[in-house]
């Protein structure tokens, strides 16, 4: 599996740490931001050289105190980071768009400033804070500026993913892995879902503005920090994988105790996972480093091994 480069990566990051409600420490930074290394002195090392090219770059990194075994959790205030929005109302924005897209300079140099006012191409007005540097956010996914639509009107989207069609009624869109994910209620199945936006085919269609119909209680953060293995809707399989004493405590605590189907005399267990998302499950696996090991099946092994012999083909450090 191919590595993202240092460009990749930091991007990522930067959307990760945008996205953090949070502190997030370097363990879970590493969990959501794909390209880091396996051991931990590599991977801090690496952090630090992106940490430092942010700050260079006038990103507003933030360290500040957690309770955790690594004490320093990073986020980006969103507060110093984005500019206020500028309030355009539709003919205003219409008649800014009409004017770059007349001037023709031979680069996409309106484009690109259009993206930093949070107005590419045809996308209603914002409520939300523009960003101050353009990312190529959407580039690949045509889908993503109407799902924020759908997010700030309230509205129900129906899309077609992985060969059927899709009502949900959107509450929110986060960043993970180098994934966008849309997070709502399936209205066909009758609970929440969350989907890959990359694997959207089309365009959604937007429905009227507050058409979503959210129970009062919905959580998308706390849909979203569910068992990341579990976002993808395709055929389940069940995955056991054996965990050292050093670790099995958190791992228990962190899956429940209805996870375990065996436990070691050396005070490890054993727990099973139904997965529909190998590559989410595999990052979490590495994450443990040798604490962890995947013992079946045969191919979600296999993942693993494939993902360890692309670090060392890239020459990352692996921990033994």
């Amino acid at each position: 599996m191919a590595q993202p480069d240092r460009l990749e990566r930091v991007t990522d990051l930067l959307l990760v740490l945008l996205d953090a409600n949070h502190p997030l420490s370097l363990r879970e930074i590493a969990d959501r931001v794909p390209g880091y290394p396996t051991g931990h002195d590599a991977r801090r090392q690496a952090f630090e050289r992106d940490k430092r090219l942010l700050r260079d770059e006038g990103v507003p990194v933030l360290a500040e105190s957690i309770e955790a075994d690594e004490q320093i959790g990073y986020r980006v205030d969103p507060d110093a980071y984005y500019l206020p929005d500028l309030d355009l109302e539709p003919d205003e924005q219409a008649a800014l768009n009409l004017a770059v897209a007349g001037v023709h300079l031979g680069e996409p140099i309106g484009r690109e400033a259009l993206s930093k006012l949070g107005m590419g191409g045809s996308w209603p007005r914002r409520t939300a804070p523009l960003p101050l540097v353009d990312l190529p956010l959407t580039d690949g996914l045509p889908a993503l500026p109407l799902l924020f639509d759908a997010v700030r009107l309230g509205a129900v989207v129906t899309f077609s993913y992985r060969g059927g069609t899709r009502s949900v009624d959107v509450a929110g869109i986060r960043f993970r892995g180098g994934h966008w994910y849309v997070i709502g209620r399936d209205r066909d199945k009758g609970e929440a879902r969350t989907f890959r936006v990359d694997r959207i085919d089309g365009l959604p269609d937007v429905g009227a503005p507050g058409s979503a119909e959210l129970p009062d209680d919905f959580d998308a953060d706390g849909e979203f920090a569910r068992d990341p293995w579990h976002f993808s809707p395709g055929e389940s399989v069940e995955v056991d994988v054996a965990v050292d004493p050093a670790e099995a405590g958190r791992v228990v605590t962190e899956l429940g105790p209805d996870s375990v189907v065996e436990r070691t005399d050396d005070g490890g267990v054993v727990v099973r996972l139904v997965v529909t998302d190998v590559e989410a499950l595999v990052s979490w696996a590495l994450d443990l480093l040798d604490h962890a090991e995947v013992l079946r099946p045969a191919d979600v092994r296999a993942a693993v091994v494939a993902r360890l012999e692309s670090f060392v083909g890239s020459g990352a450090e692996v921990a033994r």
